[in-house]
């Protein structure tokens, strides 16, 4: 049985977790799935222009597993855009850092920004801080100040 997964560090939430070809109807869309942990590596690699070593020790992983990682990413990356694909960024592995205690989770358990076990969420839109019950993902509550869902999209 192989050994579970470290949590990568994710410093980052995307406002935007679906992007898609214009002129293309949802429905004719195939989808290309990018883990929050791959969108992480290509941030900090492509676009913070750090190397390899320094992001993935900000990530908690090895560099390795840094370059396995942001070669996945650019390759879902290309392959939507080469074939028209959306890219949809939800799940993988990972801990939000710096947003407070019991923020982030663990994609596998439920969505995009599901909150494992228990802990709280913040509102996109108010950034009201919102408490919810053992495995109950975000992206399946309402913040109670303004009505919005919490997962973002």
């Amino acid at each position: 049985m192989p050994r579970p997964r470290r949590f990568r560090k994710v410093c980052f939430e995307p406002n935007v977790t679906y992007f898609k070809p214009a002129g293309v109807r949802m429905i004719d869309l195939e989808e290309s799935i990018l883990n929050v942990d791959e969108f992480e590596a290509v941030r900090l690699k492509d676009l913070g222009g750090l190397d390899e070593n320094t992001a993935a020790k900000k990530m908690n992983i090895s560099q390795p597993t840094f370059n396995r990682l942001i070669a996945s990413a650019r390759k879902k990356i290309a392959d939507a855009i080469v074939n028209g694909k959306a890219i949809k960024i939800e799940g993988g592995v990972y801990k939000m850092v710096g947003f407070g205690k019991g923020r982030g989770g663990r994609g596998r358990m439920g969505g995009p920004f599901g909150a494992g076990p228990g802990g709280t969420c913040v509102c996109p839109k108010c950034k009201h801080e919102v408490s919810h019950q053992v495995g109950v993902p975000c992206y399946q509550m309402k913040c109670p100040k303004c009505g919005t869902l919490m997962a973002r999209g």
